[in-house]
């Protein structure tokens, strides 16, 4: 029984590699096309992408715009999810305690008869601390300055639109149906993603994993990609070892630790994640997190990665389900 066990799992892991060597060789992920999302959405015009400001609402203009670009399907007939959350008094310049924001939100269709009715979400906060301020998370309180937040969270979500394009590209679309999302009110408190996980646009039994993205824009000379959650599902950790040959990174694999982030939100809900980043570093929370500090070409091998992981992951051949880490 071990020896067919075992014949078994090297079967299926000697398909995930032949498929990564085919997914490798369509991508085309652009490290130009990353820079020209990130540089737009940690721009000044943004003022920090704050939620309830015109700067968070433009930005959200701006992925749904590329979302319908790409073919993206809306739930509702709507890209936008709207929803309040609350400002502390004083912070960012906003006169109201409640504010409106919004996650914004696509879909592409799997092309299985049966498995394009099981989801796989894909996603990354948009907002961020705006000007800063004493009742913000501004590692400098005492500075008013715009926070342009080029890798917490423009990066994210510069490799989302660059893997939407990419799959919408695709001839033969994965197998599970790819739910786009990138949120608001990730830095008050993951308030987006606990928002959209009570609103779910589909069965919650039907959402099998969810890849979040936040701060992906600053990959080390040891061009190392930082991962938790890989355990949540069967396989994970081996499969995203898998899919690290040849792809010019060095993942560092948790199959716990899930993180803060936006993907945090659905663990609790006992929905499989992997959360991704490249790593801390002193710019953080602060005015100085800027597009010139990028790594443009990491970001895009970044992408390249997580869409390799997307596509192996939206045709499992096995079922998916929640595996919980101590």
């Amino acid at each position: 029984m071990k020896f067919f066990q075992k014949l078994q799992f090297n079967i299926f892991f000697f398909s995930i590699l032949f498929f990564s060597i085919i997914i490798n060789a369509q991508n085309k992920i652009k490290a130009e096309t990353f820079y020209t999302h990130d540089k737009y959405l940690s721009s000044d015009k943004m003022q920090g992408r704050f939620p309830g400001t015109k700067g968070n609402n433009d930005a959200a203009a701006y992925i749904a715009k590329y979302f319908k670009k790409y073919g993206l399907k809306k739930f509702n007939d709507n890209y936008f999810q709207s929803f309040s959350l609350f400002v502390k008094e004083g912070l960012n310049k906003v006169k109201s305690d409640s504010v409106k924001t919004q996650n914004v939100v696509g879909y592409i269709e799997g092309s299985d008869e049966k498995l394009k009715n099981e989801f796989i979400v894909i996603g990354a906060h948009y907002d961020h601390w705006g000007w800063g301020g004493k009742n913000s998370g501004s590692k400098k309180k005492d500075t008013i300055a715009i926070h342009n937040g080029a890798d917490d969270n423009a990066s994210g979500v510069s490799a989302l639109l660059c893997i939407a394009e990419e799959l919408s590209k695709a001839a033969v679309k994965p197998k599970r149906s790819i739910i786009f999302i990138s949120f608001s009110g990730e830095e008050e408190g993951l308030l987006g993603s606990k928002y959209f996980v009570a609103h779910l646009p589909v069965e919650k039994s039907a959402v099998k994993v969810m890849l979040n993205m936040d701060m992906v824009g600053r990959l080390n000379e040891e061009k190392q990609i930082y991962m938790g959650g890989a355990g949540t599902f069967p396989d994970g950790v081996s499969l995203m070892k898998k899919l690290g040959e040849n792809s010019g990174l060095n993942p560092v694999i948790h199959a716990g630790e899930v993180g803060g982030s936006d993907h945090v939100s659905f663990y609790k809900s006992s929905i499989s994640v992997i959360g991704f980043h490249t790593g801390g570093h002193p710019q953080y929370h602060t005015p100085e997190d800027d597009i010139d500090l990028i790594n443009i070409k990491g970001g895009a091998l970044v992408a390249k990665y997580i869409y390799n992981a997307l596509f192996a992951i939206a045709d499992y051949k096995q079922d998916l389900y929640f595996i919980k880490q101590d």
